[in-house]
């Protein structure tokens, strides 16, 4: 695999997001959020399976039961793959029809944390859950418009949460209880730069984040440094993941969305799943713990 990204499979996503490596599936879970798709992509094989959602779907993840867990605007559900179904668990923002789920991601204790935010991009109601026993708690975390992560610090200790549209992003200490710590900046994104979108912690404690409209992927030390810059052929670059033999691959997904008739003849690649050599290996999915 060689250090550049490169497409390894065109599918020209809307809005790609949420990528996931499920060791048990040697494979990457991903969504398409604006085309309502939950896709699978076997890198050994290269093969691409695909079922519809129901409402869009912002990630998908693992659980401790064997089953996957999937953030919808609907709420948390279980998706069935064999049967292409989804089950209905928790809708934490009924009252908020405007809003979707947008991120997730794992802690150190198996608990479940997912952002919402909103849909038409304008209101600060977007805000960070755990989900935890069966049961969905709001954070203690500022809402904003867009949040994207959680993203947790190997050691489970520290939490990284991103604010898109304010283009910063935060660090907080997370306690042995699964509450919250005052929040500091961790960093901020200078104009020009594209938008902080998805954040993903490598075995290193680094932080990478996904620039959207930024052309790139950053890395950044835990003290905030920036270490690297990974350059895309397309502008909007969502999250990566960690995944292949010894997590040793970064697999990416990118989007379409807002881009001009123009700028998508220049990026025929926009949309497409990408891989390439970090140089450094990822951290294992944790699965969602889960009662009942």
């Amino acid at each position: 695999m060689p250090h550049n990204p490169i497409s390894i499979c065109s599918l020209g996503a809307t809005l790609g997001e949420g990528p996931v490596w499920v060791e048990a599936d040697a494979a990457l879970w991903f969504v398409d959020i604006k085309k309502k798709r939950i896709h699978r992509f076997e890198p050994q094989a290269n093969r691409l399976r695909s079922w519809p959602a129901p409402a869009q779907p912002g990630w998908i993840l693992p659980a401790s039961d064997g089953t996957l867990l999937t953030g919808l605007q609907t709420g948390l559900h279980r998706f069935d793959p064999e049967m292409g179904s989804f089950t209905p668990l928790v809708a934490p923002e009924a009252d908020l029809p405007g809003n979707r789920l947008n991120d997730a991601t794992v802690g150190a204790d198996g608990a479940l944390w997912f952002g919402s935010m909103d849909d038409g991009e304008e209101q600060a109601s977007g805000h960070v859950y755990r989900f935890a026993g069966g049961a969905v708690a709001r954070s203690t975390l500022d809402p904003v418009v867009i949040t994207n992560g959680p993203a947790f610090s190997p050691d489970g200790g520290t939490l990284y949460h991103v604010d898109t549209l304010g283009r910063r992003i935060w660090a907080v200490e997370h306690r042995a209880d699964g509450t919250l710590d005052t929040p500091r900046l961790f960093v901020e994104i200078e104009d020009g730069a594209g938008y902080p979108d998805g954040p993903t912690v490598d075995a290193e404690g680094h932080v990478w984040i996904g620039l959207f409209g930024g052309w790139g992927v950053r890395r950044y030390a835990p003290d905030g440094r920036l270490v690297s810059t990974t350059r895309f052929p397309v502008a909007n670059v969502t999250k990566i993941a960690f995944g292949g033999e010894g997590l040793r691959t970064a697999y990416a997904t990118t989007a379409r969305k807002g881009l001009s008739e123009a700028a998508l003849k220049d990026q025929p690649l926009a949309g497409d799943l990408f891989a390439f050599q970090p140089g450094v290996a990822g951290c294992p999915t944790r699965p969602i713990s889960l009662i009942g």
